[in-house]
């Protein structure tokens, strides 16, 4: 009789087959959840790449007050570009203005004209119909203007170092403040605004967006940039944070010590009208730091709101004040020189004299 038991052969070869069939199942399971996987990446690649432009929101909630800017911008524009012009010409062409003052004073004025030139364009395209801007010309304009931002907070450190040498050292000043000094200061100057853009710029524009690319703002500013990428930003901040206390916070306390020892010095003179002409060899240059670096700290260092409706009231604030001390600046800045030095206003006069002269 035949047994029916299996023999160790058949149980050996239904063990084969059942290691076959499990490892053959196994792999096109995990072939599938690979390709769903790699599906799921490449879709995530996709929607992180997918913005390929941003929406400049700026005033649109107030479409009233857009004709009203876009006149009064243009018009600010207009004098940034005449006032500023002035001054670098004449620092250029009268031989009495080539003092280290003015140089830095001429490159302020450059600075002044390049800001405003790479933000107030696009800044009055966003008060039209056309609100869009490429990713690369966001980037390309939130380099410019930081480079130039923070060459104006260096180059304003440097000012006061000037005034400070003239009013406390005057019998040294053209020795320390000879052409081999300052020009190398205000390189180093547009140097190191090109470095901190660079960094911010790059980290910034490297992050993933996708989704929202609306930005709450007239320009690519970085800040409005970095809410909406779709990762974390905490080495952005980190970056910003270091950023800011070497280009704004380091030429504040920079600033701040050269004028008490400008004012301890000018106390001490014992004339009222030698006091009254040292102070005004710096109050200009006072005044310009008192707007630029005043505005400054009030846009980065003020608290933010938590609820919806302050917050909707805080963006409106930060645009305001980014206009002042984007535009109203620049355009305040020819005219403080101008109208508080007699050196300029005679070089103006005979710039103007010279021209009428050539002219008849």
């Amino acid at each position: 009789m035949q047994s029916i038991l299996p023999t160790r052969k058949s149980l050996k070869d239904a063990d084969n087959s059942y290691r076959h069939c499990f490892n053959r199942s196994f792999y096109v399971l995990a072939t599938a959840e690979f390709l769903l996987v790699k599906e799921n990446i490449n879709m995530g690649k996709t929607n992180q790449s997918s913005v390929t432009e941003f929406v400049l929101l700026g005033l649109s909630g107030y479409p009233k007050l857009e004709a009203i800017y876009f006149v009064l911008i243009l018009c600010m524009y207009l004098v940034i570009l005449l006032g500023n012009g002035v001054i670098i010409i004449v620092s250029v062409y009268d031989s009495h203005l080539h003092t280290p003052m003015y140089f830095f004073l001429s490159n302020l004025s450059f600075l002044d004209i390049c800001y405003t030139s790479s933000s107030i364009p696009l800044f009055l395209s966003s008060l039209t119909s056309k609100k869009t801007i490429s990713f690369s010309g966001c980037g390309v304009q939130m380099f410019l203007s930081l480079a130039l931002g923070t060459t104006e907070c260096v180059l304003l450190s440097m000012m006061a170092f000037d005034r400070y040498v003239a009013i406390c050292f005057p019998l040294r000043y053209p020795i320390i403040m000879s052409k081999t000094s300052y020009v190398p200061m205000v390189a180093g100057c547009w140097i190191a605004g090109g470095v901190n853009s660079v960094l911010q710029t790059s980290f910034a524009m490297q992050l993933p967006f996708c989704g929202n690319n609306v930005i709450n703002h007239f320009t690519c500013e970085i800040l409005a940039v970095l809410k909406l990428a779709c990762a974390d930003i905490s080495i952005n901040v980190i970056c910003m944070a270091v950023a800011y206390m070497i280009f704004l916070v380091v030429p504040v306390l920079f600033i701040f010590v050269s004028y008490v020892l400008i004012m301890s010095t000018i106390l001490r003179i014992p004339s009222a009208e030698g006091r009254r002409k040292a102070f005004s060899t710096c109050s200009a240059h006072l005044t310009v730091v008192i707007i630029f670096y005043g505005t400054v700290f009030f846009m980065y260092a003020k608290p933010k709101a938590k609820d919806s409706s302050s917050a909707d009231k805080g963006y409106i604030t930060d645009k305001i004040i980014s206009l002042f001390y984007g535009v109203v600046t620049p355009m305040l800045n020819p005219l403080i020189y101008s109208l508080r030095n007699r050196d300029v206003k005679a070089a103006v006069k005979n710039m103007c004299q010279k021209c009428s002269s050539q002219g008849t």
